[in-house]
C-alpha cells in the first residue's frame, strides 16, 4: 500500500523561513531510516505558496489564481510517499518524523494513495488495462536509482 504523508505549512514556511541546521540533519536521519528499511518512494520539500498557483474552475472555464494563499494552516511544506503493508505502519512512520519544539496543532496528513492495482477497474478493457500497466512500468523504469 501506498501511503502519502504530508506535512503541514506554517507562518515560518509561508514566509520562506529555513529549518534550523539540527531540523535539516534530523530530516535527513529520518529520510534515511525510510531508505534503509526500503519504504521511502519520494520526499520533497516545497517551496511557500507564493511560489504557487491555484486553479479554480466555474461555469467549465479554469481561472488561475497565483499564491500566495491566505490560510498557510490548509497548505503544505513537503511530503513524503512511502509504500508499506498497513495504515498502522504508515503511521507508524509518520509518528517519526521530527518536529520542532513550539510546533502546535495539525503537523502531518497520511493519505493513503489510491493504485488501480489495489482495485482493478471492471469497466477497463484488457487492451486499457494493459496499456494502464504498461505506462506504470516505464514510470517505473525511468525512476532514477
Amino acid at each position: 500500500m501506498k501511503f502519502m504523508i504530508v506535512g503541514k505549512a506554517n507562518e515560518e514556511t509561508e514566509a520562506g523561513a529555513l529549518p534550523s541546521p539540527e531540523l535539516v540533519a534530523d530530516m535527513h536521519a529520518y529520510n534515511e531510516s525510510l531508505v534503509k528499511a526500503g519504504v521511502l518512494l519520494a520526499a520533497e520539500g516545497l517551496y511557500a505558496s507564493s511560489h504557487g498557483a491555484q486553479i479554480a474552475y466555474s461555469g467549465g472555464k479554469a481561472r488561475v489564481i497565483d499564491g500566495p494563499f491566505a490560510e498557510a494552516k490548509e497548505l503544505i511544506a513537503g511530503f513524503w510517499l512511502i509504500q508499506v503493508k498497513s495504515r498502522e505502519e504508515a503511521i507508524e512512520w509518520a509518528l517519526r518524523v521530527p518536529v520542532p519544539p513550539g510546533h502546535d496543532g495539525v503537523g502531518l496528513d497520511v493519505w493513503r494513495v489510491y493504485d488501480p492495482t489495489d482495485t482493478p477497474d471492471p469497466s477497463l478493457s484488457p487492451e486499457a488495462a494493459h496499456h494502464e500497466a504498461a505506462l506504470r512500468e516505464r514510470l517505473e523504469d525511468d525512476r532514477p536509482s
